[in-house]
């Protein structure tokens, strides 16, 4: 019955019941009427839908107590008229007794029936009242029973569950012991998921790997039990089941055994079982561990290696095969011992006595050949001081460094700003943990739900930690940001989290900093209120055709930053150069800092393929490379600190873009002022977009390089005094890289300029001369004259190096002119310090001297392909004058201009003195790693349009012309080279339409995959976005073919390169030089030059001299035409595209040693 009819109702036997003439009654109806009319009008039916929200139970109790009310005052009320109403006659009344009676009789049938109609009512509100309450009890048993988490597992095999409810309900007699032997017996009914092969679906193993690293991490953080619930949740559901891995149940019961939880244990032996699953070598290793824990009888232990021993496992294995942490061994080991008294551990392996046996590190690793390696020229004392620094930087994760821009005055508006930043920090910081712990309560519901959740990740670190992590993220503008940084590096190795779930944390912490940080309105506004405004705001923009989410601060926020002008920055402890000698690489996850988890290859987020190949390769070949990057991270650095003072006063001042230093903000174009006039035609508005788009874009640039020179400075004031170290890793080719990222030798001029070695060698007779030749190499002003020649002009131009030396930014500035100005500038303060010395011979120098390659891509095809004309033009060849390549190739174009230009062709008439060396050089350096026609049409393009007196219409159509005749120029100049280029592109297209990444192995015996795959799209709902990324680095994703193809010469020939430097690098160390490398430039002291030289090329002949193309052959063919596969027609035509290798020419490749311009 509604509000409404209830109102009616009260008010129909009201009035029945009135009489009148009755002034108190009045009275009480008035208060009455005040009520029910209020009832009556709020239970109008424009307000139904308002009066559902009360709920029955709350309507019951009104009515009810309503009921009783007006029962009690109508009864009382009747009772009292029919006293009067006998009474009436006697007083004279007109109406006769009889009649007032029956009127009487009549109302009181009336209520009668009201009163029948509302206990009516009344029960069946009761009844619905009743089972509203059975409702809400079954709903909170069912939240209880959710929150509640689930340890019994439901089986789908009606046998284990039958077995597992008998264990249950008559346990005593049937021992947990006994179930956990008798679960050990059965065969497995279903292989494990890495021997079934590759999951069908990307989706399916993208599930699977978000599962298991969130039961590893449930366990990491204590939070077994949940664990347990979930992957019992997730066993009971046959679909989801079979996703399920076994090293999903290892982790629980790992997990278990930890706590020694026997009875939970068996549950999930129960579920192993159930899914098909045999026990491994882990599975056992937890059952033994639980049972050591809980000190179980020897009879239990025996039972179970007994089952391990018919499974084909023993126990040494465990101390062998497993990585198991101290404790964990400790219980395994009484465990067995407990079964077996006699059980001793297996003896610590020696070390391995293999070595590399490749021909090409034979003579390295040789014990007869002399060595004479050198020491570090730090007592041990020192080093032990220094490591115990690095390992406190390491253990604080972060590292504060003063900024070096120029330090505003301390107004008082810059106090207040500051104080108002540090107020607002300290209130962000109790609002984040408070959501934070929202956010944790909500996934730990998730997960209570069955569903694998950000629960366990948000759990490694506290609330105030978080709060910190992002609050640096938000108010310090710290350089980029890792989550997957989060990661506990306490095991030998961890596998990586996957990318969906690294991706799904960063953007829940992204929204809880958006939703949490705030600032008070009047900051942004001198008339704003005191409401809290977002920091961070959300807004959307366009990227070609694509909608993305972008976070943006506050305009006010970032005013207020830049009135408080903070002075310093924070980096991440592995963005920072090491205070001590990087650790020895030793394997593919364990070298380089001290904490830090650093991978050998560095790879794209989410790939694991490089990581599995180098885990699958055989130790020893692997020496070579882990060898060469210790010692490149063992070169110990220090700044220049005379070249830093220079650029610091550059950099605080203005800025100085012409030599590299870039200019403040404040320097940069300033777009058109005022509004567009009224009746602007189309040209002049078009003009004003382009300008306007054009002082953005500079804009942007200059900060940009502001902010990257701003990193480097900082780091390299920060380092000024200090002796560190560059700890190295390399990508998938094998090129080798420093891992700290702002401060180091691969970067620009003024990078370079700022480093030397920070031991140093005394120049020796031979040492100033190289110093020398290395100046005017810097300088770019003879690179066609020989070593004699730029020697002469060296001596020649001495005043100018001394006078560049001594006043480099009031003298004559000769040093500015060079090509490279900030090196230039440094090599002429070392020869000053040099020539001025007592005795030059004894001067210790600690000036790095560069060498090199002439375009050493070219130069190893021209190997390859024993090219004698390629390599006469690359150097290769010994001659009085370095041949340039690119002048080669300008001049034979010219030749084809010629021609055509005699038979009319417009546009070569038009090219006529225009072409240069400069413009054909970017083209020719990139043919060799891949670039296109399209490509080095584009590079022509620039180049041309940089020519202020060539015809600007003509630039598309010469571009097409030069590059058509640069193509055709290298076809006849490096016909080899051609023929190679195509024979490993075709290979690659054809392994690729196999369905299959192309692999090789390097010289030196690192395998290489390509990791070009087809976009695999990843969608993350929720929040204040969703959120999609593409993954295409990873073997599970089809091969994107064009990719492959392309990619496949230059990134062969960047791995052959890579080989080379890594075998002249140890050769030069056990020679005890000091080297570095900047891929094919390769760097020593000036002393030393002449030794290096003669390593280099050595190596480069015995590296060539190997059968490398036969080899990549026969590597490939075993790889990809072999098995099931190798009869259809795609594998055949691979098969006869691998076999015909390109045949070779007839240059002798001992040529190479005695030529002086092969590396200069």
């Amino acid at each position: 019955m509604s509000a409404l009819r209830w109102g009616c109702g009260a008010a129909g036997l009201r009035w029945a019941l009135w009489p009148a003439g009755r002034p108190g009654l009045l009275a009480e109806e008035g208060a009455l009427r005040g009520i029910w009319g209020r009832r009556r009008s709020s239970a109008s039916p424009c307000e139904q839908d308002h009066r559902k929200d009360w709920g029955h139970a709350e309507l019951l109790e009104v009515l009810e107590t309503r009921a009783r009310q007006l029962q009690a005052d109508y009864v009382s009320e009747v009772a009292e008229k029919r006293v009067d109403m006998a009474r009436l006659p006697e007083a004279g009344s007109d109406q006769p007794p009889r009649k007032a009676q029956a009127g009487a009789e009549a109302a009181l049938g009336l209520s009668g029936r009201w009163a029948q109609k509302l206990d009516k009512e009344k029960r069946v509100m009761q009844k619905r009242k009743q089972q509203l309450e059975v409702k809400l009890q079954q709903r909170a048993e069912q939240r209880a029973q959710k929150q509640q988490l689930r340890v019994e597992p439901r089986l789908l095999s009606g046998q284990l569950a039958a077995r597992l409810q008998q264990w249950r309900l008559h346990a005593p007699g049937s021992p947990w012991e006994e179930q956990l032997a008798w679960l050990l017996q059965e065969a497995p009914r279903r292989l494990h998921s890495k021997e079934q092969g590759p999951m069908d679906s990307m989706r399916g193993e993208g599930q699977q790997q978000r599962l298991l690293a969130f039961l590893q991490c449930c366990v990491l953080v204590d939070q077994v039990a949940l664990a347990h619930h979930v992957l019992v949740m997730q066993h009971g559901r046959a679909r989801q089941q079979r996703r399920l891995t076994l090293p999903m149940y290892n982790a629980v019961l790992l997990g278990w055994a930890r706590k020694g939880s026997f009875k939970e244990l068996v549950y999930v032996f129960f579920m192993l079982k159930d899914a098909g699953f045999s026990p491994d070598l882990l599975s056992y290793a937890a059952a033994l561990q639980c049972m050591g824990r809980l000190d179980q009888d020897a009879s239990t232990i025996q039972r179970c290696l007994k089952q391990m021993a018919q499974n084909g496992l023993h126990p040494q294995e465990f101390f062998r095969s497993v990585v198991l942490c101290k404790e964990t061994q400790a219980a395994v080991l009484s465990a067995v011992r407990k079964a077996d008294p006699t059980f001793s551990l297996p003896q610590p392996p020696l070390p391995s006595s293999q070595v590399n046996t490749s021909p090409l590190l034979r003579d390295i690793y040789d014990k007869d050949c002399p060595v004479s390696y050198p020491r570090q020229h730090l007592s041990l004392k020192t080093l032990k001081s220094l490591f115990q620094e690095q390992l406190r930087m390491e253990m604080a994760t972060t590292v504060t460094v003063a900024s070096v821009e120029k330090a505003p005055s301390l107004t008082t508006e810059l106090m207040q700003a500051r104080k108002t930043l540090q107020g607002l920090r300290v209130r962000w910081e109790a609002e984040l943990c408070r959501v934070l712990r929202e956010t944790k309560a909500r996934e730990a519901h998730a997960a209570h739900e069955g569903r694998p959740s950000l629960f366990p990740y948000l759990c490694l670190l506290s609330e105030g930690e978080f709060s910190g992590l992002l609050l640096q993220l938000a108010v310090s503008r710290l350089p980029r940001q890792h989550w997957e940084a989060l990661g506990v590096p306490e095991a030998p190795y961890e596998q990586p989290w996957p990318l969906p779930v690294v991706v799904q944390l960063g953007k829940q912490l992204a929204e809880v900093l958006v939703q949490t940080v705030k600032m008070p309105g009047h900051l942004a506004e001198r008339q704003g209120s005191c409401k809290l405004i977002p920091v961070l705001y959300h807004v959307y923009s366009f990227r070609s055709f694509r909608q993305i989410g972008i976070l943006k601060p506050h305009p006010a926020f970032v005013q207020l930053l830049a009135t408080a002008a903070e002075c310093t920055m924070t980096f991440e402890a592995a963005e920072v150069p090491m205070l001590c000698p990087p650790l020895p690489w030793t394997s593919p996850h364990s070298g380089a800092f001290l904490l830090s988890p650093t991978k050998l290859m560095r790879s794209m987020e989410g790939t694991t393929q490089h990581q599995r190949l180098l885990e699958a390769c055989p130790p020893t070949e692997l020496h070579g490379a882990l060898d060469t990057l210790t010692q490149l991270g063992n070169c110990a650095w220090r700044v220049n600190g005379r070249v830093l003072d220079l650029v610091l006063k550059l950099f605080t001042a203005k800025g100085c873009p012409r030599l590299g230093v870039p200019a403040p903000p404040s320097e940069a174009p300033r777009p058109p002022q005022g509004r567009l006039p009224q009746g602007a035609s189309p040209e002049h508005k078009a003009a004003l977009r382009r300008e306007l788009a054009r002082c953005l874009k500079v804009a942007r640039e200059m900060h940009s390089l502001r902010t990257d020179a701003l990193y480097r400075l900082s780091l390299a004031q920060h380092l000024r005094h200090r002796v560190f170290w560059l700890p190295h890793n390399m990508d998938f080719r094998g090129r080798t890289y420093p891992c700290p990222p702002h401060f180091n030798h691969l970067g620009s001029d003024l990078a370079r300029a700022l480093l030397e070695f920070a031991e140093g060698r005394p120049l020796g007779p031979h040492g100033l001369d190289w110093l020398k030749v290395h100046l005017v190499n810097l300088t770019g002003l003879k690179k066609r004259e020989s070593l004699q020649a730029r020697l002469a002009f060296a001596d020649e131009v001495m005043k100018d190096i001394l006078d560049s030396a001594d006043w480099p930014l009031t003298g004559g500035k000769w040093w500015m002119e060079a090509d490279e100005p900030w090196q230039a500038l440094a090599c002429c303060m070392e020869i000053a310090q040099a020539v001025r010395a007592h005795d030059p011979a004894a001067h210790v120098s600690h000036f790095p001297v560069h060498q090199d390659g002439s375009c050493n891509g070219l130069q190893h095809y021209a190997a390859l392909g024993r090219d004698s004309v390629g390599a006469a033009s690359v150097n290769l060849v010994p001659s009085d004058l370095p041949q340039d390549v690119y002048s080669g190739v300008a001049m034979q174009v010219e030749m084809f201009r010629r021609q055509d230009a005699k038979q009319g062709v417009q546009v070569a008439q038009v090219l006529e003195g225009f072409i240069s060396r400069k413009v054909v050089k970017q083209t020719v350096m990139t043919v060799v790693y891949g670039v296109t026609r399209y490509g080095g049409r584009l590079q022509i393009e620039k180049r041309l349009r940089e020519l202020s007196d060539f015809p600007q219409e003509f630039v598309w159509e010469a571009s097409h012309y030069l590059v058509r005749q640069v193509f055709n120029s290298l076809q006849e100049m490096f016909s080899g080279t051609r023929a190679i280029q195509r024979w490993l592109a075709e290979s690659a297209r054809l392994i690729a339409h196999t369905g299959s990444a192309v692999e090789w192995v390097t010289p030196l015996g690192i395998p290489v995959i390509q990791p070009y795959h087809q976009d695999a799209k990843v969608l993350i709902n929720g929040g204040i976005q969703s959120l999609t990324f593409s993954n295409s680095g990873d073997t599970s994703q089809k091969p994107n073919i064009l990719k492959q193809k392309n990619g496949f010469p230059p990134n062969f020939i960047h791995s052959l390169d890579s080989s080379h430097m890594m075998l002249t690098a140890l050769h030069c160390y056990r020679k005890g030089l000091t080297f570095v490398s900047v891929h094919d430039c390769f760097w020593t002291h000036a002393a030393d030059v002449p030794i290096m030289n003669q390593v280099c090329r050595e190596q480069f002949v015995r590296l060539h001299s190997q059968p490398i193309l036969h080899d990549l052959s026969r590597f490939l063919v075993e790889r990809f035409c072999s098995g099931p596969k190798s009869k259809k027609a795609r594998v055949t035509r691979l098969l006869d595209m691998l076999l015909s290798v390109p045949k070779t020419g007839a240059f002798n490749l001992e040529q190479v040693k005695r030529s002086t311009y092969f590396f200069s």
